[in-house]
């Protein structure tokens, strides 16, 4: 198949919107609905360590979420690639690469939705993307990779437009989110330098969700007895848990080893800024959020200096 730039940046923005649509997913599934304090016992106002509340008030609690996650995303591939080979054996060969992809993305999902309780979308948005940024670039300038100066300039005016739009929401995070969100962020990062070498993006993203799903199974019991947690599954809460698993997580992780090999490590690191961007648009579209000058602004700065990085 002829990879044109099209099809390239066709792939890589399928992939930034499912990473948005997972944010959108997780942002909804996990926030704390608002309650009275005087329709509530004293007791259950109290907080433990993580800040996690003693009554579950959101759609579902962190722990549920990232497994269902993570198990719905690798039955949808497992489900693909059964169909696309038919009635011939699916065979899964875990290899290294797998099982470091497997451990990254165990790590980034759970401290993922664990710090998304006591951050603020913003916040967490700048904290967890600037992590990406410096893990990616640092990795690529020890590996070599040296950028010209048309490419320093786009980079920075990309990160320029995305402190502009983070900035001025974000509030002193706890300390427990930020050290999770940075976790989350390291992981992350990992797993996107793990998909550079992938032939098979489909398959490898299917492995490394069931490793993933296995690894996260004895890390939610621990937690589940921890005292601060307790089990809290409602309906839209599991429906946005496979939703973000099965489409947001599985397809869309595909789709990113997909369009890794394509772009340099850079190239993929400055692409995901503009995820907090189509998730803002999201907002507006789906959820009828209103668009502010700071949003276009902001935008217009990250799309100019994105393609000046990534431009031959």
């Amino acid at each position: 198949m002829l990879r044109t730039p099209l099809y390239t940046y066709g792939i890589i923005c399928s992939a930034l919107t499912a990473f948005a649509a997972n944010s959108i997913l997780c942002r909804y599934a996990l926030k704390p609905i608002t309650l009275e304090a005087h329709t509530l016992e004293p007791s259950i106002l109290e907080q433990g360590p993580l800040g996690v509340n003693a009554l579950n008030t959101a759609a579902i609690d962190p722990i549920s979420f990232t497994l269902i996650r993570l198990f719905s995303g690798a039955a949808i591939l497992l489900l693909l690639i059964f169909l696309r080979r038919k009635k011939s054996a699916v065979r899964i060969k875990p290899s290294k690469s797998n099982r470091l992809g497997a451990f990254y993305l165990t790590f980034y999902a759970i401290t993922f939705s664990l710090a998304y309780i006591t951050l603020d979308t913003a916040t967490g948005a700048l904290i967890l993307f600037g992590t990406v940024q410096l893990c990616m670039i640092s990795v690529a300038l020890l590996k070599g990779q040296r950028l010209n100066q048309r490419e320093w300039i786009g980079y920075s005016i990309a990160f320029s437009g995305f402190l502009l739009l983070t900035l001025p929401h974000v509030t002193a995070p706890s300390a427990f989110g930020l050290v999770l969100m940075i976790i989350a962020g390291v992981g992350w990062a990992f797993y996107t330098l793990n998909g550079k070498e992938s032939t098979e993006p489909l398959t490898d993203t299917m492995i490394n969700l069931c490793i993933a799903s296995l690894f996260m199974t004895p890390i939610g019991l621990v937690l589940f007895l921890l005292p601060d947690f307790s089990l809290h599954i409602t309906l839209n809460g599991a429906l946005a848990a496979i939703a973000s698993g099965a489409l947001a997580s599985g397809i869309g992780y595909a789709i990113w080893y997909t369009a890794l090999p394509l772009i340099t490590t850079t190239q993929a690191a400055t692409a995901q800024l503009l995820v907090p961007i189509i998730a803002a648009i999201g907002g507006i579209v789906l959820l009828g959020e209103s668009i502010s000058l700071l949003l276009v602004i902001a935008g217009a700065i990250m799309l100019g200096g994105i393609y000046l990085l990534v431009r031959k």
